[in-house]
């Protein structure tokens, strides 16, 4: 059936004939392959291929990437879709990843210049009341609170300290106070939320910020400004030398005059502390479904992240809640054993 349903989406757009060539998957369900063809324009195209539940996810991709065009940044080009089922024949951006040009020992100084900057670009030109932002989820308190849970739920579990319900709304009385803190005193745009070096891609036959592709954008919506910074230099999947770290802070503060230091940074170390957060508590649940030990090496990396998010001052309510609960090294060791 599901092949059935592939072959007419390519046949009706003119792929019917490419070699398919599986591409894996990644921390969802959806799965991708790539297609080549000979004598036609484009000559290879990406199936993004989101099966069930997934299938909800393919709307929000098309929209958020036409946003993103109309901002002046690269996002893939649709060539044919048939959303309700999840499918969706896309525009190829090659292999070269800022991870995977990292990974093969690039200068990391270009890349994050020019990640930081695709950043600068959008919270510039992105408006609220672009026409294709109506109905973007906004990263409030609710949201954002919802998102954390993970942590209270599958970490705490994972760790071998289950929280009673008294602990639990504790916990959650503990993000709150930290997120209404912040919350409000930065201006928002589109927020991208997974933005890293694996979804982005290096495009060199373009100029200036459309050099850097974006990709996995169906998760978007409207929010901080600094919380895609932050994504991008508190990476989970690697160690971000300080020195470029302090370095695209400045950049993207200085080219940014309405947008107050202290203000932003405030913002910038509660996002974090949320953020690794939520990566712990997805971690754990992957663990406990089973997962790869390429996510579970996250684990440390990430507790680390936390923790040292965590001493801000601003963070103490969290701060104090995670001392009482949890041992210093977040148990890591012992969710680590239990998923060997």
């Amino acid at each position: 059936m599901r092949e059935s349903q592939i072959i007419t989406l390519l046949e009706g757009c003119g792929w019917g004939g490419a070699a398919r060539l599986p591409m894996g998957a990644d921390w969802s369900t959806r799965r991708y392959e790539r297609l080549t063809r000979q004598g036609a324009a484009p000559p290879s195209a990406i199936l993004m291929d989101a099966d069930g539940a997934g299938a909800a996810q393919v709307p929000p991709f098309m929209q958020v990437c036409a946003l993103l065009r109309e901002c002046g940044l690269s996002a893939p080009e649709p060539y044919a879709a048939a959303p309700d089922q999840g499918l969706l024949l896309l525009e190829d951006y090659g292999d070269d990843s800022f991870a995977r040009l990292l990974e093969g020992g690039a200068d990391p100084w270009p890349l994050y210049r020019l990640a930081t900057d695709v950043l600068i670009h959008l919270h510039d030109r992105f408006r609220l009341d672009q026409p294709g932002a109506a109905g973007l989820p906004h990263y409030d308190l609710a949201l954002f609170s919802t998102q954390v849970g993970l942590f209270g739920d599958a970490y705490f579990l994972a760790a071998g300290q289950p929280l009673g319900d008294a602990a639990r709304a504790a916990l959650d009385a503990a993000w709150r106070v930290v997120l209404e803190g912040v919350l409000g005193r930065l201006p928002v745009s589109l927020l991208l939320r997974d933005y890293h070096p694996g979804n982005l891609m290096l495009l060199p036959a373009r100029a200036g910020v459309r050099a850097g592709g974006l990709l996995d954008v169906q998760d978007a919506g409207i929010g901080p400004v600094s919380y895609d910074l932050l994504s991008l230099l508190e990476d989970a999947r690697r160690d971000v030398p300080p020195d470029i770290q302090t370095a695209m802070r400045t950049r993207y503060l200085d080219a940014r005059s309405g947008v107050g230091a202290d203000a932003f940074n405030a913002s910038y170390a509660v996002m974090g502390a949320m953020r690794h957060a939520r990566i712990l508590g997805r971690v754990a649940q992957l663990c406990a479904q089973g997962g790869s030990r390429k996510q579970l090496a996250f684990l440390a990396r990430v507790w680390g992240q936390f923790a040292h998010a965590i001493r801000h001052p601003l963070l103490s309510p969290v701060a104090e809640f995670v001392a009482n609960h949890l041992p210093p090294d977040g148990a890591v060791g012992h969710i680590l054993d239990q998923a060997a």
